[in-house]
């Protein structure tokens, strides 16, 4: 895939309208980050504590995640009928996208299926747009009041056998986007973009799960499972970048860290081991603004 800039919802602010303050861009990584999954389903997040976590119940909730979020995306996701044609964000079908009203639309009719042609691609397009209207209207809208209950049970189960690290990733996100009390919301603007190795739409349906909706809109969430993590980065770039735009990486792996690098962005290592320097609960929107200034002229910070 080349590296035009890609075809995404409009309607925004143009970049080039903020120039008073500096327009912030967060690109977060989503597994082992944002949240965990794997290291809860491999124990590696219970070893870590010494003995202190209780193994069998890390595996126990990785496994409950594991099938919540397939459920997800295969009774409201059309994930069955869409696992094998991954895109890198909702949005990249767009030009294939006529705007036909879905509103009775009938997918289960429709013939969506191979060769992925142009009538294909727009029938994809309109299952991308419909995950992008749930994404919107978010879960309690989706989900019966018997699984609702089985989320939020399994959110505050997780969030407390993980010290609340979920609830504190969820919290420095506001902060991000100064939504927070503690954060003032008139000095700057700021965005959340999540970039992932996994699939799309598994990742939306994280997103949904892990209660990141509120903060990461859904054209913000891209997937780097074939086009790899520095295409993303560059296309956010591409998307964002203005005369004063500050960038910042934050992840736990190597190729985010390899493609900040490429960009002369700051990049943040989260591990979740209790005596690392950068994990959640700990990590805080001062020490990431300390990371920018070491990269951005700290003339052009807004504090």
């Amino acid at each position: 895939m080349d590296e035009a800039v890609p075809a995404l919802a409009t309607g925004r602010t143009s970049i080039d309208d903020v120039t008073e303050q500096p327009m912030k861009v967060y690109i977060w990584d989503m597994d082992e980050t944002l949240i965990l999954l794997k290291s809860l389903l491999d124990g590696s997040y219970a070893g870590a504590f010494d003995g202190l976590k209780d193994r069998e119940k890390s595996t126990e909730i990785g496994k409950r995640w594991e099938n919540l979020i397939l459920e997800l995306c295969d009774e409201h996701f059309f994930y069955e009928e869409i696992e094998n044609y991954n895109e890198p964000y909702l949005n990249a079908l767009t030009e294939y996208d006529d705007g036909r009203d879905l509103s009775s639309y009938d997918f289960e009719a429709d013939s969506f299926s191979s060769p992925y042609d142009d009538t294909n691609k727009r029938k994809l397009a309109y299952r991308h747009r419909a995950i992008g209207e749930k994404y919107a209207k978010g879960l309690e809208k989706i989900l019966d009041q018997h699984m609702v209950k089985v989320w939020n049970d399994l959110y505050n189960l997780t969030d407390n056998y993980t010290n609340g690290w979920l609830s504190s990733a969820h919290r420095l996100l506001e902060e991000a986007l100064g939504k927070s009390a503690a954060v003032p919301t008139a000095n700057s603007s700021s965005i959340n973009c999540i970039v992932t190795s996994g699939s799309l739409i598994p990742s939306l349906a994280k997103c949904l799960l892990y209660r990141l909706d509120d903060v990461v809109s859904s054209e913000n969430v891209y997937s780097s499972w074939e086009v790899g993590k520095l295409q993303c980065f560059k296309w956010i770039k591409e998307r964002f970048d203005g005369p004063n735009v500050h960038f910042c990486a934050i992840g736990d792996g190597h190729e985010e860290c390899s493609a900040a690098q490429v960009m002369k962005w700051p990049f943040i290592k989260i591990e979740f081991h209790p005596d690392a320097p950068h994990r959640f609960p700990g990590l805080d929107m001062s020490t990431v603004q300390t990371y920018m200034d070491v990269i951005y002229d700290s003339s052009s910070n807004d504090g």
